[in-house]
């Protein structure tokens, strides 16, 4: 254990001081009382803590001061949360009960604190029901959204005070907060917390890719400055001279955001050419709004040509979280796309702090989008059918999606996730319509169910009684509403059905002199790798396991040792050593051993990644690299599978397979070079390669089975000096 030099003197003022801050940050809050009731919660946790210290060495007390200051100054929430933000570790972490709480600051105060305790090991790495403890956490949103809010700006000040953790806990933290603490801050309307919790996932789980784009950035700042000083310098002058009160500046995109955009586009950081945004924020009384915004986008547009495919009007449509802006892209004084929001100082605030602010201004908004979404959240969640985890993938799929407005044939406005479908309409109208839906009819058009909707759509729904869902559905609903009815109804019938298997299991193992039991149900279960006996039944009356597949297992169970399942000797398998030629190439677990695995194809990670293994439930051991798609997923939701790994430090000559995706301009002979420099200059293998070739343009996908990851970069860097090759990336999947 490191010792540490502690100066009780020092660490004292600082506290002081931290806590003065923190008064200053809930100043516009404060009514009378509310300063002594911030000291009492103060003075209790500073005492609770008081032989506490967080892994740096700093006293414990610095941490819930840091949450409520994040809670008051960057969320904007009240006293009754600052005083749950300073409290909130007490219970967990100390001697003081709920009860101690209620007695002191009242019911309300002890209400939100049981719920910040409840979920406070929500991702126990030990724990095996991350997916079910999300679902609490999300019972406690319906419940207090300040429990989310305060929990949110936990998450933030743990995530920007990371450094001292081990990096296997630093993985699952950042890969937990990208996957689904980073969008729920964006479906309540946090866009600066969602941007840092994602630049602040990326700089762990992906650190090199980080610090490029943030090297590039600082060494383009200069000159992104000068530009935008040139750039808002005529608008701020029409402004002055109309008599409009704005202020405007550049706002520098995140380092997340770049790299999505380079990764989806599959294009170098010196052809991001929106790094920035330009904001434009009125201060005009609020019925004035519109009519302010819309002369601001009118200077604009005077001043720069806009791009009118770009327009988002948000101010006459606020999305569902309570965002409102005018977005539009003009074409800059030096031939370059800039993207200008357009918002006044209550729109601005709601953009900011989200909930806190939505919930400040919501005399002028009874019923806003933000509490029809918290009320789809209660309704979602009072479906016991659902699986934890398949609630979980459909929530956060819903947590990041713009909307879309679409009218029914009465004119009634709906909103829905961008790319909902026909089915989802009827399903968000009703789940019996849903169930039974056959067609519909868009803009007075017949159309079938996987029908993508359009901004504006009017639509009307086709039923019939015959009608019940499909399993194909699934492929393409989006809305979870629509996902968890389909999978309740489906389980339902598969229930029934697995009813009459059971039945004709028991018939069959009675002519071939088995004895139906719990126990060999389970046997026969795990032979045939169904995960469960329901599975097994529902094959058996589907035909798919026949008496001549049973008379197999019977044969297996003789050649056994008596009691041993295949089960067990399966995963007894998954801790064999290797002794194959990769020997020694990764090594697993804890105390770094030689077990057995195999490379994921959805990442094909090779000597050099960063990675991770996975357990899997019937392919043993798996190894991504940790900035596979998959892995936040993964780590997220199934912390406790989550293995460490290396690459171990003499590697044998073995060969990994890898993708290169390569866009270029189409030249006589370019193949031919491409190949050259991979088999001949480098000599390595192609697998397969397949190139198409569009109006002189070409995108190729080249597998190829490269030794370590300096042999792939340099061989990229290669490739990128072929004259007509414009762009080349690193590709995941092997598809």
């Amino acid at each position: 254990m490191e010792e540490f030099e502690i100066d009780i003197e020092a660490e004292n003022k600082e506290i002081r001081k931290r806590y003065r801050a923190l008064l200053r940050a809930c100043k516009p809050t404060l009514q009378r009382g509310d300063k002594q009731e911030i000291r009492r919660a103060f003075d209790l946790a500073l005492e609770s803590h008081k032989d506490m210290r967080r892994k740096s060495g700093e006293p414990y007390i610095y941490h819930p001061i840091a949450v409520a200051q994040i809670a008051a100054e960057e969320i904007g929430l009240g006293t009754t949360s600052i005083v749950c933000a300073l409290l909130h570790d007490v219970v967990e972490d100390t001697s003081i009960t709920l009860q101690d709480i209620e007695a002191q600051f009242g019911k309300k105060v002890a209400r939100i604190i049981d719920g910040l305790t409840k979920i406070s090991g929500i991702f126990d790495p030990n724990s095996s029901m991350q997916a079910e403890n999300f679902r609490k956490m999300l019972l406690t949103l319906a419940d207090d959204v300040r429990v989310i809010l305060i929990k949110l700006a936990d998450r933030l000040h743990n995530m920007r005070t990371m450094e001292f953790m081990a990096r296997h806990k630093q993985l699952k933290i950042a890969s937990e907060t990208s996957y689904l603490y980073a969008p729920l801050a964006h479906r309540l309307g946090l866009y600066a917390i969602k941007s840092e919790l994602e630049d602040l996932s990326m700089k762990y789980t992906d650190p090199d890719t980080y610090k490029f784009i943030a090297r590039k950035l600082n060494e383009k700042k200069a000159e992104r400055e000068k530009f935008v000083a040139d750039f808002i310098e005529p608008v701020k002058k029409i402004l002055e001279e109309q008599g409009i009160k704005a202020e405007v500046f550049g706002r520098p995109k995140s380092i997340y955001s770049i790299w999505n955009k380079m990764r989806k586009k599959s294009i170098p950081f010196e052809e991001v050419y929106d790094l920035f945004a330009i904001r434009i924020i009125i201060d005009t009384p609020t019925e004035r709004e519109k009519t302010e915004c819309w002369k601001v986008y009118s200077i604009v547009t005077d001043l720069y040509r806009p791009n009118p495919d770009r327009l988002r009007d948000w101010v006459s449509s606020p999305k569902g979280n309570g965002y409102e802006s005018l977005h539009t892209t003009v074409m800059g004084p030096r031939g370059q796309w800039v993207e200008v929001q357009i918002r006044t100082k209550r729109m601005n605030e709601i953009a900011e702090k989200g909930f806190a602010a939505h919930w400040k201004y919501k005399e002028s908004n009874s019923d806003s989008g933000l509490d029809q979404w918290i009320q789809k959240v209660r309704n979602l969640l009072s479906s016991p059918e659902q699986n934890a985890m398949d609630f979980v993938d459909d929530f956060k799929m819903n947590l990041f999606s713009d909307e879309i407005f679409i009218f029914t044939p009465k004119g009634t406005l709906v909103q829905l996730p961008n790319g909902a479908t026909a089915l989802d309409f009827a399903f968000e109208i009703h789940s019996d319509i849903g169930a039974t839906c056959i067609g519909a009819k868009v803009n007075h058009k017949l159309v079938p169910l996987s029908h993508p909707l359009q901004n504006g759509d009017q639509v009307e729904i086709i039923t019939s009684s015959k009608q019940t869902p499909k399993e194909d559905w699934l492929n393409f609903v989006v809305t979870a509403k629509a996902k968890s009815k389909i999978r309740s109804s489906l389980k339902e019938e598969k229930r029934r059905v697995a009813e009459d298997g059971k039945e004709i299991l028991e018939r069959k193992l009675k002519s071939l002199k088995i004895t139906y039991n719990t126990d060999n149900i389970n046997k026969i279960a795990n032979y045939f790798k169904y995960p469960s006996s329901q599975e097994l039944f529902y094959n058996v009356a589907k035909g798919n396991i026949d008496i001549k597949n049973l008379r197999e297992y019977a044969e297996s169970e003789k050649t056994n040792t008596p009691g041993q399942s295949h089960f067990s000797s399966h995963v007894s398998g998954l801790v064999e050593k290797i002794n194959k030629k990769e020997i020694d190439t990764i090594l697993i677990g804890d105390d770094y051993q030689q077990v057995d695995y195999t490379l994921a194809p959805c990442c094909n990670p090779i000597p050099g990644d960063d990675i991770f293994g996975f357990l899997t439930v019937n392919d043993g051991i798996k190894i991504h690299r940790t900035s596979c798609p998959n892995a936040s997923k993964l780590m997220a939701s199934y912390g406790y599978r989550i293995l460490k790994a290396k690459w171990a430090s003499s590697q044998p000559n073995v060969a990994f397979l890898t993708g290169l995706r390569i866009v270029g301009i189409d030249d006589v002979g370019l193949i031919n070079k491409i190949t050259n420099v991979i088999s001949q200059e480098y000599n390595v293998n192609i697998r397969s390669l397949s190139i198409t070739s569009n109006e002189g343009i070409f995108e190729g996908n080249i597998m190829v089975f490269v030794n370590h990851i300096e042999q792939l970069e340099d061989l990229m860097k290669t490739l990128k000096q072929i004259s007509g090759i414009t762009g080349i990336t690193r590709y995941e999947a092997d598809n």
